[in-house]
């Protein structure tokens, strides 16, 4: 096999999670132009149908949307069991769903007055969600035989603490901002798994890494890409598509020794 063959995913099948999101359409994307067959999943009907009619034109591939709500274990094993159908088995899952909330003040709420059942609703997608896809995709791998890759979205703060002073006149999208701790405790509850998982899967030939982005630019007010990119080496926030060459190392055998990994893009972030 060349290097160059060594990033292709021709013949292999993927499930994307939250795949309809900002970043996700571009890994969907990033997947399906190297030849993979793509799952596109999340939940609701009409996005993941038209996403994957888009990838099957644009790149050729057989690629199917499937919803479903990751918090719910009958809807991830109905989830799992269409794809394996329609792919004869799955080669890699992108496990990347994650959800603020229905409460968009709640979520935002100070950590003095948050409660308990807006916390409890972020972990149910965030981490339980991730449980639940990881078991059931990883289960059927093992089932499978043919090992596997499995990556995992967390994030730039469940790595370190946000400063809280970036958030002075940060806005998105018209309202005011913050990272609240459920974000960040859930997303640091990623990487550990991530890394149970990579050991618990190894000797079936599984990969498991965590991808990990910095800030994305997707609607912040000047206040705040401004006040974040001053905390950057490379002065600036991520491009939604610089993410995607990361992920697709990890999904293919360009990664073929790496697991239990956190590959982080952040621009630097973290080095300082």
């Amino acid at each position: 096999m060349t290097f160059a063959a060594l990033g292709r995913l021709d013949g292999r099948s993927a499930v994307v999670t939250g795949a309809t999101g900002l970043l996700g359409r571009r890994f969907c994307h990033g997947l399906a132009e190297l030849g993979a067959r793509v799952a596109v999943v999340d939940r609701n009907d009409d996005e993941c149908r038209t996403l994957a009619l888009e990838l099957k034109e644009r790149h050729g591939n057989a690629c199917i949307g499937i919803v479903a709500d990751v918090a719910d274990p009958s809807s991830v094993q109905t989830m799992v069991e269409r794809a394996c159908k329609a792919f004869d088995g799955i080669d890699i899952l992108h496990n990347n769903a994650a959800s603020k909330s229905r409460d968009i003040d709640a979520f935002f709420a100070p950590y003095e007055a948050y409660s308990l059942a807006q916390w409890r609703e972020v972990m149910s997608v965030n981490l339980d969600g991730m449980f639940l896809v990881s078991q059931s995709v990883g289960k059927e791998m093992v089932r499978r035989g043919k090992g596997g890759t499995i990556i995992q979205t967390a994030s730039i703060y469940g790595v370190v603490a946000p400063d809280q002073r970036i958030y002075d006149g940060a806005e998105y999208q018209g309202r005011a901002i913050n990272t609240p701790a459920v974000y960040a405790a859930s997303k640091a509850a990623i990487v550990g798994l991530t890394k149970y998982l990579a050991t618990y899967w190894a000797a079936a030939g599984i990969r498991v890494n965590t991808l990990t982005p910095g800030g994305v630019e997707s609607g912040q007010n000047d206040e705040f890409r401004n006040r974040y990119s001053l905390r950057v080496p490379l002065g600036r926030m991520a491009n939604p598509d610089e993410l995607v060459g990361a992920l697709l190392f990890l999904a293919s055998d360009a990664s073929s020794y790496v697991t239990g990994q956190n590959i982080i893009v952040d621009g630097g972030l973290t080095a300082w």
